[in-house]
């Protein structure tokens, strides 16, 4: 599986907050926002307003492109 490194600029309190959870669970910090970022991408997957949502915006997206393409 191919990675993209991404860095995350987060309030100094939060990162701080983040070292220590990670620590006391025994995994890196990254695998830390991994593990949230999947629950997030997980919570909003069940969510149908948002899903909805999402289908609009790339719908509207898709007809943006086909009158550019022509």
């Amino acid at each position: 599986m191919t990675r993209k490194v991404t860095t995350v600029r987060m309030p100094d309190e939060l990162a701080e907050t983040a070292e220590v959870i990670a620590r006391g669970r025994g995994i890196s910090l990254n695998a830390l926002v991994v593990e949230a970022l999947e629950a997030e991408v997980d919570r909003v997957r069940a969510d149908d307003e948002f899903m909805s949502t999402l289908r609009s915006l790339a719908e509207r997206d898709r007809e943006i492109l086909d009158r550019l393409a022509q």
